[in-house]
């Protein structure tokens, strides 16, 4: 088993790899994407798996055994701009590894076993998170996801003919009748197994999170001329903007980030025109986060008030929170050789969360990450924490299809 997981992850590690920064440039429908998409298809062949592409780029290479519908697990290949090895490849090459473990096990499954690879998880380019799994399952509709656009100005349904999936009017495919289960193993972005001295565990639930845009207007003039009390400067709106997130977030005991901005016309001696900055907020209940988001906006609205600007606050994407099948992470946590693993929650959003919402039965196994650090290119699993989650998600899945 070591040398199917450890050469697969060999072969990948330098697709979309940047030379700088040791990050992963690998978004969706892009060269390096492209390469790894075309590697997974590859992966699959090899190994008999049966090929399954909706009009939205996600795949699933299905074992097929048994009947009824089937287990699937599987992630994405997708990164953040400048992201880690692990956050979602780890989940896609433990699929493949874990199949092949049941096989040299002599394992038949009862009922088909998948691995799915799903695209625009993290929402880097066309700024819908879970994009290909919200399509896949009709969280979201073709006629409000076609016309995204990305920074460049192009828009999704362009870059999907681009990448050889062009069709006028693609359609959900996935639902309970196609699919008994969904396991995602994904690396843990965050220290909870490390505090506990666990190298696997099971996710109980996702914190509900958003994506917000805050568009602030003022008047653009000259940075040397203009007396500081004659301004109308966007840039300091944002600022107390972002210091009030910080704030809001530290005493709640919740989250908010600034971490994408932009300022018209970017020019050193000039007062900006505009500001657009991109909130992301999460909080452990639907309630709390919305408070969240509402004290902030409105002391960014009293701010803009001071300084003479304008503001305007648009949900890009929100989602709630994520209640895993209980009975199904039972099942899964206990009756180990080595003991229950341990169950918890996380802040994160993943795939495994809009399938649930759409009623599929799902779970999630972490693997441990010895930092925590996590959408950086320090990002990092130790080899026998990988193996023993290929191990895991094997025993798993030899539960579920049997």
């Amino acid at each position: 088993m070591p040398d199917h997981f450890e050469d697969m992850w060999r072969t990948i590690a330098p697709i979309g790899r940047a030379e700088r920064s040791g990050g992963y440039f690998r978004q969706p429908f892009g060269s390096a994407e492209r390469e790894l998409d075309a590697w997974f298809v590859e992966q699959a062949v090899a190994r008999g798996l049966r090929l399954e592409t909706d009009g939205f780029g996600n795949r699933i290479a299905w074992w097929d055994g048994g009947s009824g519908p089937g287990v699937v697990t599987g992630s994405h290949l997708d990164s953040v701009l400048d992201g880690g090895a692990y956050d979602g490849p780890l989940g896609v090459v433990s699929a493949l590894a874990a199949l092949e473990v049941l096989r040299e096990r002599g394992f038949r499954p009862a009922r088909p076993i998948g691995v799915s690879v799903f695209v625009e998880e993290e929402g880097s380019r066309f700024g819908l998170a879970c994009l290909g799994s919200r399509l896949a399952t009709g969280a979201t509709t073709w006629e409000r996801a076609s016309g995204l656009r990305d920074r460049d100005g192009v828009r999704l349904d362009e870059a999907l003919a681009s990448a050889g999936h062009e069709s006028e009017n693609p359609q959900p495919w996935l639902g309970s009748e196609r699919i008994a289960c969904f396991v995602e193993l994904h690396v843990e972005q965050g220290r909870d197994l490390v505090d506990r001295g666990d190298a696997i565990g099971v996710v109980s639930r996702i914190w509900p999170h958003g994506r917000y845009r805050f568009e602030i207007s003022g008047e653009p003039n000259h940075a040397g001329t203009t007396r500081m009390e004659d301004r109308r400067d966007p840039m300091l709106t944002y600022a107390m903007t972002a210091l009030a997130a910080n704030k809001q977030a530290r005493v709640a005991g919740q989250r908010a980030t600034f971490g994408r901005v932009d300022t018209q016309p970017n020019s050193t001696n000039s007062v900006p025109s505009s500001v657009t900055a991109w909130m992301d907020a999460r909080a452990e209940t639907d309630e709390a986060l919305a408070e969240l988001v509402a004290t902030i906006a409105r002391q960014a609205e009293e701010r803009a008030e001071r300084d003479g600007t304008t503001l305007a606050v648009t949900a890009e994407s929100v989602s709630g929170a994520v209640d895993f099948d209980a009975e199904l992470a039972r099942r899964i946590a206990s009756d180990h050789e080595t003991g229950d693993w341990p169950v918890l929650p996380t802040q994160a959003g993943h795939d495994a969360g809009i399938l649930s919402a759409a009623a599929i039965p799902s779970a999630m196994l972490f693997v441990r990450n010895p930092t925590g650090v996590s959408h950086s290119p320090d990002e990092h699993a130790e080899m026998p924490d990988c193996l023993a989650g290929v191990d895991a998600l094997a025993e798993t899945l030899a539960r579920l299809a049997s």
